[in-house]
């Protein structure tokens, strides 16, 4: 399973219509919240690390307030809400932070378990959508939240605007044994990874993958098979990983977003995929960018 995906919690998405329900959890003793910030969640602080679970704090007033809890839905039939630390009092956000520790979303990934992991990730998409979708884009009134957090709507024009997720295609491109990949300015030394960009508009997933390979490296990329996806909140997209093929060619950086790309045959992926090379770094264990360069590899083997 591919990390921050599998999340199982139920999100209530026809309980939580009904604002008179809603209320009723927002007062529930029952009730818990996790807690993110932009890009960090707060875990337990122990050997079992897990999302840390608090009561939903007394100041503020209910769900549609900005600095209020936005629902994520049922756990064991008792709801759970999603908590901005940023937007919190001083002194209560330190209180939260003293029951646990601060952890960034990519070492959330690491620690937690799959279901916990994928609830980290959900906790913070949705927590950034909020604070980048304040005000309408139709007429630019400030926006109301709704539906427990799952939308927004303009009170000048009625507009109802709903959580955002940027598809993204992610591919290995294959030729003869070996792989594409190509590294951007500023990473590690030797850090190399599959290519990837966002899908553009009136735009087919297998057509973005194509049109990704040929602006980033120059090279004619085919038959691009559907492999999965991942949620990737960095701040809020969805990775489509995919396999192509190409008949080959010299890659060179064209649209300034790569430093350099190359092909790697499978005995050098094999060295940096076990750590042993200089020459090529991988992406962490958690990328779906790691996932595909490991499954072509182990095809192989």
């Amino acid at each position: 399973m591919l990390t921050f995906s599998g999340m199982a919690l139920d999100r209530a998405g026809t309980e939580r219509l009904d604002p008179l329900w809603v209320a009723g959890r927002v007062e529930d003793p029952a009730s818990r919240a996790v807690v993110a910030s932009a890009d960090c969640v707060l875990v337990t602080d122990g050997p079992e690390v897990s999302l840390l679970r608090v009561p939903l704090p007394a100041h503020g007033s209910g769900a549609g307030d900005e600095a209020g809890p936005v629902m994520l839905g049922l756990e064991d039939g008792v709801a759970l809400f999603a908590l901005d630390l940023d937007a919190q009092p001083p002194d209560a956000r330190r209180r939260l932070i003293a029951r646990g520790r601060i952890a960034t979303l990519r070492e959330a990934g690491r620690v937690l378990a799959p279901q916990e992991a994928g609830l980290a990730a959900y906790l913070v998409a949705l927590l950034n959508w909020h604070r980048r979708h304040r005000f309408c884009p139709a007429c630019g009134a400030a926006l109301l939240v709704s539906d427990a957090g799952f939308s927004r709507t303009c009170p000048a024009c009625g507009t109802q605007h709903f959580p955002r997720t940027d598809p993204a295609v992610i591919v290995l491109v294959e030729h003869d044994g070996r792989a594409l990949l190509g590294r951007q300015t500023g990473w590690p030394p030797g850090q190399y990874s599959v290519l990837a960009g966002f899908v553009g508009p009136g735009e087919s997933l297998e057509e973005a993958v194509i049109r990704e390979i040929k602006e980033e490296s120059g090279i004619t990329a085919y038959d691009p098979c559907f492999v999965g996806s991942q949620p990737w909140p960095f701040p809020m997209s969805v990775m489509l990983g995919f396999e192509a093929r190409s008949d080959g060619g010299a890659p060179a950086p064209r649209d300034g977003e790569l430093e350099d790309v190359r092909w790697f045959t499978r005995e050098e992926v094999g060295e940096g995929l076990a750590g042993r090379s200089a020459e090529l770094v991988l992406p962490p264990g958690i990328s779906i960018s790691h996932f595909l360069v490991e499954r072509w590899f182990r095809r192989g083997a």
